[in-house]
């Protein structure tokens, strides 16, 4: 195959005219489509959020994560622990210079 014929090919199976979409060649078009996936469709039971925070709290975050797998706790993750901890919280104890 000549060089230009391969660089054909390539344009074809990767090209921009693909019905299905940028990216349609590395993943096959799902038959099933969660409500979740549609167009217009967010999820309410919980949101994405951003925060900010130091990154020697993220280390000593990640370590404790990692020690919670280290115990079996293979679903524990930065997201689950930070809720446990705000159901531990207790407000009355919180100091005032927070």
């Amino acid at each position: 195959m000549s060089e230009r014929e391969l660089m054909e090919a390539t344009a074809r199976v990767l090209g921009a005219n693909d019905e299905r979409g940028s990216g349609a060649f590395y993943a096959p078009q799902s038959s099933v489509v969660n409500d979740a996936e549609k167009p217009g469709v967010k999820p309410v039971h919980y949101k994405v959020i951003c925060i900010s925070m130091y990154t020697d709290d993220l280390k000593r975050l990640d370590g404790m994560v990692e020690s919670l797998k280290a115990r079996g706790l293979t679903k524990a993750n930065r997201s689950a622990l930070i809720r446990y901890a705000l159901s531990e919280v207790d407000l009355e104890r919180v100091p005032k210079g927070l």
